[in-house]
């Protein structure tokens, strides 16, 4: 009998000593259950192959094309990844659909001994899950928005609060964005299938009666698009608004951007796109800054004149204000323990 998925917090405690995602790799790059590997039984170019032929030729051969390939692929893993696996192994199995894919796999692993499963449904399950929890339901827990301007340290603070215990949210890290168009973390954001589930998992270890501490965002993070239920409770929750002197965002920002000041066509190919805000002129002197290495100007010019109007603008008047002297570890450390007293 197929294994039903019944909730997302079940999912830290499945009895499989693996999970195993037999879909082709470009499926699984957009999504999978957390802590799947992927073993495709059909390549990308094999599954569009095979459905070619089932769509305009005929329903048998693509089956019979489609098995072979499938025991093609089985044995390549059983040879490869799957050598080592004692004879207990516990496997559960999962394709698109629960279907012919997830289907044979299992079949071939049960032939050998071990105890494979499927997951009833298979991934669109699951997915059924994230989305129920994102989307149908509102959000579980009372929040409490960290504010302030560009370079007030929000998501330093943020790993202060976690250590204090508090509950917190780290959209930015789970959006690989940080929320500006200087904002991109590493080579690529996640597909927004990827975030949801990271999402939907990270609300489903939270407590309810507790608050979560998360950073403002706008509706989108990146190219992310936040779920309507989060971006309601972050419009209505209670927040704290971080002050800090200029030159302490100036050197937090100088810390956190190095990625990106260390990759001068990166940065000079952002600075452009700033042009239709602030003109040519405006840009090219920021463009100078960088270009001689001037980057401390260069931020400071950056966060005067495009971030704090900005900020302003949208910012709530009803915030908390906590004014920090500096954004060294110890100040933040105890501004996390005061947000936690006061407000966790």
């Amino acid at each position: 009998m197929p294994f039903r998925l019944i909730s997302l917090p079940a999912l830290a405690a499945l009895p499989f000593d693996e999970i195993i995602d037999v879909r082709s790799p470009s499926e699984y790059a957009e999504d999978h259950l957390p802590g799947a590997v992927n073993l495709p039984v059909l390549s990308d170019a094999e599954r569009a192959r095979v459905g070619t032929i089932y769509v305009q030729q005929d329903r048998f051969l693509a089956r019979k094309i489609g098995a072979a390939l499938v025991a093609r692929n089985a044995a390549a893993h059983l040879e490869g990844p799957l050598a080592d696996r004692p004879g207990g192994w516990r496997p559960l199995v999962y394709c698109w659909r629960g279907g012919q894919r997830s289907g044979s796999f299992a079949s071939i692993l049960q032939q050998i001994g071990w105890r494979a499963e499927v997951i009833e449904g298979g991934y669109r399950s699951y997915r059924r899950l994230v989305v129920a929890a994102l989307y149908d339901s509102p959000f579980p827990c009372p929040v409490v928005l960290i504010d302030g301007g560009t370079g007030t340290a929000k998501t330093r603070l943020l790993a202060h609060l976690a250590a204090e215990g508090a509950q917190v949210l780290d959209l930015e890290a789970l959006a690989g964005h940080r929320g500006s168009v200087f904002g991109l973390i590493g080579t690529a954001q996640p597909s927004q299938k990827a975030f949801e589930s990271a999402l939907g998992l990270r609300l489903a270890a939270l407590d309810p009666a507790r608050p979560v501490f998360v950073e403002a965002e706008s509706a989108r993070i990146g190219r992310i698009a936040l779920p309507p239920a989060l971006a309601v409770a972050m419009k209505a929750a209670r927040a704290v608004r971080i002050e800090a002197p200029m030159a302490a965002r100036v050197g937090h920002i100088l810390k956190d951007y190095a990625d990106l000041i260390a990759d001068p066509a990166r940065l000079d190919a952002i600075l452009g796109r700033l042009v239709r805000y602030h003109g040519h002129a405006e840009v090219e002197r920021w463009r100078a800054l960088a270009a001689a290495g001037a980057f401390a100007p260069l931020v400071a010019a950056l966060i005067a004149t495009h971030y704090d109007p900005r900020y302003t603008r949208m910012s709530r008047a009803e915030a908390e204000p906590l004014a920090l002297p500096d954004l060294e570890e110890a100040t933040l450390r105890a501004a996390a323990r005061h947000l936690s007293t006061r407000h966790g």
